[in-house]
């Protein structure tokens, strides 16, 4: 499995990053393992790519003033960065750090008072996310669509360089401090929008004020995520400390 040796020169805490699809159990994992570190005695918390995004106003001024396709969270460049190294920052020095929430419901980062609070002395975090780890595509895998949505709404390929480049930048300064990395390797992409129906279902279901995305949102929705989801299925599995292989029904396959 995976060793928990810190990289030189680094203090706590030890950052497990876990990478995955859409609904292929990242934030379930990393519960489990938060809960059973707490168990054995050792402080743990989780953190979540998902709740380093860029406030509703923040991606509405990128979606005027670079592409329209920014005023929807997902992809590299609609994250708040700087926000996740600051709480890595002050885990590093021992202190409590506030973790990020994003209200998805108002799709809005929550207010700080709602932040849960990480322990000072946090000896392990969990950091997950559908791209954690992600490294950017070269430039000239950038000219072809891979799906209609970059057809017709990012014809010129502008949203797609932006987020590569987001991602060959301040993102790896943010993925460089993940000791160890586990991809939840779906068996393809073509999963990804039943998996994420799923998690629609439970997500509604759990929270009253959020409405479910019938199939064709979802269609959508997977879309901005499908290049760089095909790309880390392609070639994170040869790099990372250890890769989960899941058949269809999330079921592990090797180790």
């Amino acid at each position: 499995m995976l060793a928990l040796t810190r990289r030189p020169g680094t203090g706590l805490p030890f950052v497990l990053g876990v990478c995955g699809a859409q609904g292929s159990g990242k934030t379930t994992l990393a519960r489990a393992i938060v809960a059973a570190l707490t168990v054995q005695g050792v402080a743990a918390a989780a953190l979540s790519l998902d709740d380093l995004y860029l406030t509703r106003a923040e991606r509405e001024h990128l979606a005027r003033d670079v592409h329209p396709l920014l005023a929807t969270r997902g992809v590299p460049g609609t994250h708040d960065v700087g926000l996740g190294l600051t709480v890595l920052d002050a885990l590093a020095r021992g202190e409590p750090a506030a973790l990020p929430r994003f209200d998805k419901a108002r799709d809005d980062r929550a207010p700080c008072a709602a932040w849960p609070l990480a322990p000072a002395g946090c000896q392990v975090l969990v950091f997950e996310g559908w791209c954690v780890g992600a490294r950017p595509q070269a430039e000239a895998a950038l000219a072809e669509p891979v799906n209609a949505l970059e057809r017709s709404e990012d014809a010129d390929g502008r949203w797609r360089a932006y987020a590569n480049a987001c991602l060959a930048g301040k993102y790896q300064r943010l993925f460089a401090r993940i000791d160890a990395l586990a991809l939840l390797a779906a068996p393809g992409f073509d999963v990804v929008a039943r998996w994420r129906g799923e998690s629609e279902a439970e997500l509604a279901a759990a929270e009253p004020g959020i409405r479910a995305m019938d199939e064709a949102g979802i269609a959508r929705f997977v879309s901005f995520y499908e290049r760089i989801t095909r790309y880390i299925l392609a070639s994170m599995p040869a790099r990372a400390d250890l890769t989960v292989r899941l058949d269809p029904a999330r079921r592990v396959l090797s180790l």
